[in-house]
């Protein structure tokens, strides 16, 4: 077997490779008495087909098909032996492939086009420092966030007017129905807060037994927010137009949870907390940790701006652009490709980047490692807690293993696991490497720099 790499430039090489019989058919002829044993023909017993026979039943398909699999081994284990940075998939000849006489050749050529990121080296040292913002969360958001959970966990009370935001309860009566139709009637109820902003004054500061004749479709002109109001399906409810009567039986509205042990429990889980003073020291420590979580968030994608900023890398533009089309069948067309380009070239650019980075510092990620993620995704997805209880741990480790070797989705689960954990040791390291500069904001400052990212 012959392989050579030629270069036009940085970017773009061809991969030929030549093979001959010594190459391919030891394996074409191993493959070929495992036909004679067990190919069944006519007129013949069983493992007695003469190889002659077989030979010229078989001998051409087994050995397209062994030189196949020798040529993508062949290629991967060039590539992956070499350290090539190949972008994209090796492209094949297929003119070249398309002119091969398989009925009397012995030697082939084959070619393959191959796309490389140029060589790069990173270099921390050299590199901007990047900031972490340390948001200080002060009485504002701790107020803001228990009048939130107070309207989550909101109870119900009964109104004497109807006010924006209630649901009134009452009987809906059809005016006058289509020729030939019973006029619709129902019990239903009106959410206040799906209706038109333009209808809402017929309705507001109406008592209990007062009734209210409007066009239904001009209500809710949305179809799905009717259906909603009328009780009945969709594309029933686009039908329901007209004037119609509502005759107002009841008035509910939502009331904030009062600050007392109930709410307390529902919101931290029992006694967690006892009182208002220890409902806000906790509240206080949530609102930090979850901006927290947002900052170290921000803190990785300024990291990944900065190193892919600060490479030099250069692609080979329009093999990939060819190649996104070719694999692609025919879904994105020449323009799309060219608007989405640049978000795909970062992408291609950011993973060589920690692979470059992965390789030098010596990162590797072990079963284990994906294993112990994905039992806490599912503690977390399920509620477990685990902790001391074995039986609970064994359901957990089961149910982590069963997601990471589901066989339906091709071994995604895993795949996607294995990237997340290497991401985030890459971007660990990184972050012992840069200098991080600590910079503290308030929560408008750091929403400001959340927004014009």
């Amino acid at each position: 077997m012959d392989i050579t790499l030629e270069k036009s430039s940085d970017t773009n090489a061809s991969l030929k490779i030549t093979l001959t019989p010594a190459d391919y058919k030891p394996e074409v002829d191993k493959k070929l008495k495992d036909y004679g044993r067990k190919v069944q023909l006519k007129g013949f017993r069983p493992g007695h087909v003469p190889a002659s026979l077989v030979q010229k039943m078989y001998g051409k398909s087994i050995m397209v098909d062994e030189i196949n699999s020798m040529l993508s081994k062949t290629v991967s284990q060039y590539i992956r032996e070499n350290k090539l940075q190949v972008v994209g998939d090796p492209v094949p000849d297929r003119e070249l492939a398309d002119a091969i006489d398989w009925d009397n050749q012995t030697d082939f050529a084959f070619s393959y086009t191959l796309g490389l990121a140029s060589e790069f080296d990173i270099d921390f040292g050299d590199l901007p420092s990047v900031t972490q913002y340390e948001i200080q969360a002060g009485d504002a958001e701790v107020e803001t966030t228990i009048a939130d959970l107070r309207q989550r966990f909101h109870t119900h009370t009964h109104g004497d007017e109807v006010a924006d935001g209630d649901t009134i309860y009452g009987e809906l009566k059809q005016v006058n129905a289509p020729e030939g139709a019973e006029a619709f009637s129902a019990k239903t109820a009106f959410p206040m807060n799906q209706m038109a902003e333009e209808a809402k004054g017929q309705f507001i500061g109406t008592k209990k037994g007062d009734v209210v004749t409007f066009a239904l479709e001009q209500a809710f002109p949305d179809e799905k927010a009717r259906a909603t109001a009328t009780g009945v399906k969709k594309e029933e409810a686009a039908d329901l137009t007209g004037e119609f009567t509502f005759a107002v039986d009841d008035i509910t509205r939502h009331e904030p949870a009062e600050l007392n042990q109930e709410f307390f429990d529902k919101v931290l889980g029992a006694g967690a907390v006892s009182s208002e003073e220890e409902l806000r020291t906790k509240v206080a420590e949530i609102v930090r940790s979850n901006y927290n979580r947002e900052a170290n968030q921000l803190l990785r994608l300024d990291i990944e701006k900065t190193l892919i900023d600060s490479t030099p890398i250069l692609l080979p533009d329009e093999f990939l652009k060819n190649w996104l089309l070719e694999v692609n069948e025919g879904k994105f067309t020449p323009e799309q490709i060219d608007e989405q380009y640049d978000d795909f070239t970062k992408s291609v650019k950011l993973q060589l980047i920690k692979n470059k980075i992965a390789e030098k510092a010596d990162i590797k990620v072990e079963f284990e490692e994906v294993l112990a993620v994905t039992r806490d995704m599912v503690r977390e997805q399920f509620g477990f807690m685990g902790g001391e209880n074995e039986e609970m741990n064994q359901t957990i480790d089961r149910i982590a293993r069963n997601y990471l070797t589901d066989e339906k989705n091709n071994g995604q689960n895993y795949s996607s696991t294995f990237n997340r954990v290497y991401d985030d040791k890459v971007i660990d390291y990184a972050k012992t490497q840069l200098t991080i500069v600590t910079q503290e904001v308030n929560v408008d400052e750091f929403k400001a720099l959340v927004e014009n990212r």
